[in-house]
């Protein structure tokens, strides 16, 4: 949903990415580095329940990881390698986040909720899989009412007003991003599906054909070939040369 808000973004990170880009940084730092910070955050302060700091550190990294592209556009430096570390990144960081939430909630002892943000966990990997799989196969599946962007924002604001003790509000939250991402699984197979059974099917692949056991035919006699008894072949062997009359100086 919020994919249609990147225009918009593009245009406010390429001014920042392009001042950033003068300090020589490179794209992939950026990523690795945003996914460490990002990862330290949600493993560091998460499980010791400290969710407000916790947030504060995770939004500040994600969206420093959001100038890798900025930076790869006004240097001319994206490459597929690129958006292959990239996607990898923040299926990292995704899953500490909500590790991380799960152990401070296994702390807390709401062992219930913490199941929940597991299931979260996984179902957002699935969301992820899902999607990487099908433009595998040539399909397209940019649907889904709860995507990566969506799904963080909903985290990362329960968590820091968790932190700072409204009740109720991680608990509803992750309740919520559960049911979102179970619909967003069943859209992404739904739509994957439809274009599977609209693409005509491909026709069975025809066996080899078996060699017969009859020894092969003579070919016909063509035009000018004689049928009786074939002609001797040319001997292999070179022609003797009579050297005396191809000597140098003599004259045939």
């Amino acid at each position: 949903m919020l994919n249609k808000l990147r225009p918009a973004l593009g245009r406010v990170l390429t001014p920042i990415g392009r001042g950033v880009a003068r300090t020589g940084v490179t794209p992939n730092t950026i990523t690795v580095v945003g996914t460490a910070g990002t990862v330290a955050g949600a493993l560091v302060f998460f499980p010791r329940e400290n969710y407000f700091w916790g947030t504060l550190v995770i939004t500040a990294f994600v969206l420093f990881d959001m100038l890798d592209g900025a930076v790869a556009r006004v240097t001319g430096r994206s490459s597929r390698f690129g958006a292959f570390l990239d996607s990898t990144m923040d299926r990292v960081a995704d899953a500490a986040i909500f590790a991380g939430l799960m152990a401070g909630l296994s702390r807390d002892g709401q062992d219930g909720l913490a199941s929940v943000a597991l299931y979260c966990l996984v179902a957002g990997v699935v969301v992820s899989y899902a999607k990487a799989r099908a433009e595998g196969l040539g399909y397209t599946c940019n649907v889904g009412i709860a995507e990566r962007s969506e799904r963080l924002i909903i985290a990362l604001v329960a968590a820091g007003l968790h932190g700072l003790g409204v009740p109720y509000v991680l608990t509803f939250a992750l309740w919520l991003l559960a049911v979102l991402s179970t619909v967003t699984v069943g859209q992404r197979f739904a739509t994957v599906y439809k274009q599977a059974n609209a693409r005509p099917a491909e026709p069975p692949a025809q066996p080899p054909a078996q060699p017969s056991a009859q020894s092969p035919a003579q070919p016909p006699a063509g035009p000018g070939r004689a049928s009786g008894p074939a002609a001797p072949e040319p001997s292999a062997e070179p022609a003797e040369v009579d050297e005396e009359r191809h000597a140098p100086g003599r004259r045939a």
